[in-house]
């Protein structure tokens, strides 16, 4: 099988923002826990002097009044305090508690000691206490019960305050969601102020011809006044086109960043809601913020969620949508020409757009992003090595050389995939190993244990030397780089092969070649084992999309010429290929078909030709993978009777596996 290739997938760092926000949970208002802690705060002052007195003077014991009026008329009290109801005092030397089995107030206190002591008077007036008292030499004190004013305050007014300020918060509460509400249709768009810390040119690598291209809008943004004074009329909108994980949103910024100005980014996505003309509502929104702090960017990322072609596809386009792209389009044609607002955005399906998005005078000025060449991607690494301590077999041009199709994201999780190998092994260097072991687990797949099915492991074992030996003695195709039985990913076992060289043009040939080596799996089962297996499924869809792709669109057939006959599988619109119909009659589709099934046939006799006439060198390599389930490009030339000089750490990311 062919696993899928990790390059046409985009590997994202960043948390993905699709999902519905959770729901806030309810939070009690600041102010409620500042009356809290407050209030705690002034019971603590007012009950501080009473507990210090409690620690720093002896504790006092309750007593009867019967026993406070026997130690009066003893003469053993010093002092007395009448408070209301209470009588504090102190007694003229310690006495122990009970004296003479005399109870106390409290019948589980044990006996002690103490030289002050309180008691509880009696519920009618005595009129021979005080007397008493003066009789004895008593210090008598009289004292009032004085009512702290901001208790008093609290314990009047404080319930009153409370209920003021849950419906005062209430209220505002009700006034924000209902804000909300109204705030439907302002822009979700994020602004970056210019005194934040910027992405400048130098943070991007590897994308020089685009850096070119955008150094003219720096310029005009840094000092429009030179361009307006001749009449010159800088491009209102640049379209950033490239695959997935090239850099395109690291660009726009990085001309915000060099431009010194407002930097405003949102997803196409964001302005498009079920309700209609809300979308339309949020242009407008952003667009007059953008105005107001000209000059100043906005981009836009993934365009082509609100920019799709209008009225395609069954049943007409997406009120909503259309809707929005309609006020787009009025704004981008609304600026004025000393206006200083750019507006950029990025896509990788430029192919989907409207036409009227890529007329002059709105995105007027295209820049592609392509995938870095072998130079770019050492430059990438290079950015993405910085902070990181390499071992000294580090060789970074090496691992440009085999990251052949890698885009910056990905060369950036490959740097990180071998900073955590790294430091799973407890080193403190990353070393080549390390970034051969994070390579492969991009490219081939996480490992998972060995077959255990002895049957299957046979298959498989010839499956993948079919796969290597035809690519080994099949002029022109990418040479192999390892072969192994051991499960990657999806797949039971895989070959890879590591391309000589960055390839933008592809002949008939290596085609051809590609072909016979995709059915090389399918080939040797048939050759060695005597019977075909479901292990060739994708290397069978691989195989007839690139002869049917060389047939009908390349013009590589020489049954049919070098015609195109404009049938694209890649349609994105639901329904649009039927309603346009096909360009070529029956009699033509017939011929199509084949000549795809010749080719593949031919393909597949050719491979089985081969492994025939070398059918002990399949059994070598086979049997070699039985054995040690991993065979390295050196082994398998030897195998073959090849010799070639293999380099360090190199490998491919065009692999097949079964």
């Amino acid at each position: 099988m062919f696993p899928p290739n990790p390059n046409n997938q985009r590997q994202d760092n960043q948390p993905d923002g699709s999902g519905e926000p959770p729901r806030p949970q309810f939070q009690p208002p600041r102010w409620i826990w500042v009356v809290l802690i407050l209030t705690l705060l002034m019971w603590t002052l007012l009950r501080l002097p009473d507990m210090v007195g409690g620690v720093l003077t002896d504790q006092p014991i309750e007593v009867s009044y019967s026993f406070f009026i026997d130690q009066v008329e003893a003469g053993n009290v010093s002092e007395v305090t009448l408070r209301e109801s209470i009588a504090r005092g102190q007694f003229n030397s310690t006495v122990t508690f009970p004296p003479n089995g005399s109870p106390l107030l409290d019948q589980g206190v044990q006996q002690r000691t103490s030289s002050a002591f309180t008691t509880t008077l009696l519920p009618v007036e005595d009129p021979e206490l005080v007397p008493l008292l003066n009789e004895q030499g008593v210090t008598v004190v009289g004292q009032t019960t004085e009512v702290n004013p901001i208790l008093l305050f609290l314990f009047n007014w404080g319930p009153l305050l409370l209920l003021v300020g849950f419906i005062f918060w209430s209220t505002r509460r009700v006034q924000r969601q209902a804000g909300g509400i109204f705030g439907f249709g302002r822009t979700q768009a994020r602004e970056y102020d210019m005194e934040r810390p910027q992405v400048t040119f130098t943070d991007v690598a590897g994308q020089a011809a685009a850096k070119n291209e955008l150094v003219e809008i720096v310029d005009f943004l840094k000092e429009p006044d030179k361009y307006i004074a001749l009449g010159a009329r800088i491009p209102r909108g640049v379209l950033l086109i490239g695959p997935p994980g090239t850099g395109k949103t690291l660009l726009a910024r990085a001309v915000a960043g060099e431009a010194k100005v407002p930097f405003f980014s949102i997803a196409a996505s964001e302005f498009v809601e079920m309700f209609v003309g809300v979308g339309a509502s949020r242009v407008r929104d952003l667009f007059n913020k953008a105005k107001a702090g000209a000059p100043a960017i906005i981009f836009i990322d993934e365009i082509d969620a609100v920019g799709r072609q209008r009225g395609a596809g069954l049943g007409g386009g997406n009120v909503e949508r259309e809707q929005t792209l309609n006020q787009m389009l009025s704004e981008m044609d609304g600026f004025d020409q000393t206006e200083s607002v750019i507006v950029m955005a990025a896509t990788n399906r430029p192919d989907v757009l409207d036409p009227a998005l890529l007329r002059p005078g709105r995105f007027d000025r295209q820049v592609t992003v392509a995938l870095p060449d072998r130079t770019g991607r050492q430059d990438i690494l290079g950015v993405h090595v910085r902070g990181k301590p390499l071992d000294t077999d580090v060789d970074l041009e090496s691992v440009a050389k085999v990251t052949v199709g890698f885009s910056g994201a990905d060369i950036a999780n490959l740097a990180n995939e071998a900073a955590l190998t790294a430091a799973r092994r407890n080193r403190k260097r990353i070393t080549a190993s390390d970034f051969s072991e994070a390579f492969e687990r991009i490219v081939l797949g996480t490992q998972a244990p060995p077959l255990s099915n002895e049957h299957e492991r046979r298959v498989t074992a010839y499956h993948e030397a079919g796969h290597a030996l035809t690519a080994a003695l099949t002029p022109g195709t990418d040479p192999v780089y390892k072969v192994t039985i051991v499960p990657r990913g999806q797949a039971g076992g895989v070959t890879a092969f590591q391309p000589e060289d960055d390839r933008r043009l592809y002949s008939r040939e290596y085609l051809l070649g590609r072909m016979v080596v995709g059915l090389g799996g399918r080939a040797a089962e048939e050759v060695a084992i005597g019977e075909i297996t479901s292990g060739a499924s994708s290397d069978l869809q691989m195989v007839t999309s690139t002869a049917r792709r060389m047939v009908s669109q390349l013009g590589m057939s020489d049954a049919l010429g070098p015609l195109n006959y404009g049938d694209d599988e890649r349609q994105p619109f639901l329904g649009y290929s039927l309603s346009q119909g096909r360009n070529y009659s029956e009699e033509t589709a017939a011929k199509i078909d084949a000549e795809v099934r010749r080719m593949v046939e031919e393909a597949h006799q050719q491979a089985v030709a081969l492994l025939r006439d070398n059918r002990e060198k399949l059994d070598a390599l086979a049997q070699d993978l039985l054995e040690n389930e991993v065979v390295e490009r050196d082994r398998v030339l030897e195998i073959v009777g090849i010799q070639r000089e293999t380099p360090s750490f190199e490998a491919s990311q065009n692999e097949h596996g079964h």
